[in-house]
């Protein structure tokens, strides 16, 4: 290859991969035929003046995300890179890779069920405005209340509808009550039967996943104390969707608590056509075990360290 050759090869290289134009573009530019720019940067390639390479940290997320899809047979599974973020950075980065992920993945979605939390308050906070007025959000469980309303489903649910341009329906009724008896009355009435009806049966649930002994937000609020923990703490539970309590081997835990929510029910959760989790924090990877062998999750949106922490888990037989 003499000099003139190689500095005109360089050149359609530089206008494909630094200008961003197509092959097209760069023929009309240059006065010759596509298959001829195809073919020049192909051999560009080829001679070794072009080498395309993938990212060493896309690479190992993208092996932990198929591990994750064959070890817990999901359907899909997005892992984000762990960039040194922690706290509120972590959940936000979180927040926008399943923002993006959802927002691409709504065709021929009708109904979209949604949780509460922190992590999915970030997630509905990075979800960008799209025209889907065909489309209805509804809560998960109950929500009530004038302390961090901000999280509860009820507010994410509308959050989300606002931004799709779509409906949202409301479960008025406390996430828990004070006793069963009051449960039983609230879930006579014809409106929490008739909302309920239609979380069970969402096209997309997206819930998030937690751990009621470690940066729990169950305690934040108020919704579990003391002696709460202790009871969880004798049966063994790992964590929590959507306050339905489960262990480290994904077996449904019932407690006292359990007798008062108002909500989707664990076993639920198993038919719905898609569970989306999203979730962040090594602290909870033993939730996260225990909801993926319980077989309540279809689709996995984690960072990276959550994600090596868990299959090492796993792997170890824990």
């Amino acid at each position: 290859m003499d000099w003139q050759e190689k500095r005109y090869m360089v050149k359609v290289c530089s206008m494909y991969y630094h200008d961003g134009l197509t092959q097209a573009e760069i023929a009309k530019k240059l006065g010759v035929s596509r298959p001829v720019i195809s073919k020049l940067l192909q051999r560009a390639k080829d001679e070794g003046i072009v080498r395309v390479y993938i990212m060493e940290e896309s690479v190992r997320t993208v092996e932990l995300e198929r591990e994750l899809e064959d070890k817990f047979e999901l359907a899909d599974a997005v892992v984000i890179p762990h960039n040194g973020l922690s706290g509120e950075m972590a959940r936000r980065a979180i927040g926008q890779a399943a923002a993006h992920y959802i927002s691409q993945n709504l065709k021929n979605v009708e109904n979209i069920g949604i949780s509460w939390g922190e992590t999915l308050a970030h997630f509905v906070n990075e979800f960008p405005f799209l025209k889907k007025g065909d489309i209805t959000v509804v809560p998960l469980e109950g929500g009530m209340g004038i302390k961090n309303v901000n999280i509860h489903a009820n507010q994410l649910a509308n959050e989300l509808a606002k931004k799709l341009h779509g409906n949202c329906t409301y479960l008025y009724a406390p996430a828990i009550v004070e006793n069963e008896e009051l449960k039983q009355r609230l879930m006579s009435t014809q409106d929490i039967q008739a909302v309920l009806e239609i979380a069970r049966a969402v096209d997309i649930a997206i819930v998030g996943i937690g751990n009621p002994f470690e940066d729990s937000t169950l305690r934040k609020v108020g919704y579990i104390e003391e002696q709460d923990l202790r009871e969880l703490e004798k049966k063994e539970v790992a964590g929590d969707i959507g306050f339905r309590f489960f262990n480290i081997n994904g077996q449904s835990i019932n407690d006292s608590l359990t007798s008062k929510i108002i909500g989707v029910e664990l076993e639920e959760f198993k038919e719905i056509k898609k569970v989306i989790c999203i979730v962040e924090g090594t602290h909870k990877v033993d939730s996260l075990l225990g909801a993926l062998r319980g077989g309540f999750i279809d689709i996995l949106i984690t960072d990276e360290m959550t994600a090596s922490a868990l299959m090492s888990k796993d792997t170890a037989g824990l």
